[in-house]
Formats: structure tokens, sequence, C-alpha cells
């Protein structure tokens, strides 16, 4: 399947992909923390816990699912990336999130983007 073409300069440059942590209809408010700063930063086991230790986000929260995964997959474990990716996709919420482009993106279609970036190198963040 091909990508929208707004999306086609992101997927050509192989750098991650950030989305943003503000989120539109988000059952826990505009703004989100899933650790985009330790994501951006590189600190990807900060990352990972600080996520995990957010007990504000509901456990299938799309944000969260999607920036865990992009940690695990960061640290190399591709089928635990996947597996959250997966979920995000599946997860009963679903809101709009912000890349980091400043661009806008449904949380479900924000996952399969992740999931079709995962074989590339590149990663989905969100902030």
């Amino acid at each position: 399947m091909p990508a929208p073409l707004f999306l086609l300069p992101l997927l050509l440059a192989q750098a991650p992909v950030v989305v943003t942590g503000t989120a539109t209809a988000h059952p826990e408010g505009d703004r989100v923390d899933v650790a985009y700063t330790e994501l951006a930063a590189g600190q990807t086991r900060a990352a990972i816990a600080r996520i995990e230790g957010n007990r504000e986000l509901s456990q299938d929260d799309p944000a969260r699912l999607i920036n865990l995964g992009t940690a695990y997959a960061r640290l190399g474990d591709a089928a635990r990336a996947r597996s959250l990716y997966l979920a995000a996709v599946q997860s009963g919420d679903r809101y709009d999130l912000e890349l980091a482009t400043g661009q806008w993106l449904d949380s479900r279609r924000a996952a399969r983007l992740a999931l079709e970036l995962l074989g590339t190198g590149s990663t989905l963040a969100l902030k």
C-alpha cells in the first residue's frame, strides 16, 4: 500500500518520525506524557521507565503503546515493538496525534505507520 503523499518525505528520510504528545479528544486531556523528551534525547531505557511508570495513562492508550513500541524497537526488540503497535491499532481509544512536523494523524494510522517503519530502521514516537 503506497504511503500518503504527505508522509512520503518522512518515509524516504529514514530518520525517526516523531509525533508530539498533543492530542485531540484524548480521554486524559489535550497533553499526555509519553516520554517524548527521553526518546528525543536517545534515552531509550529512561523512556521505557517513564512510560511504564505513568499510572495516569491506561494500559491500552495508543500514545503510550506507540512510544513504548518505539523504545523497544530502538533496543532491537522488533517483536515486542510490533506487538505494542498492533495493540495501539486495536485500542478502544482513538484520537488524533500531532507529528513533530506539525501534521496531525489518527492514532490508528500512526500505529500502522509505526508498523510500516519498523522494518526500515525508522521509528515513530509521540511527544
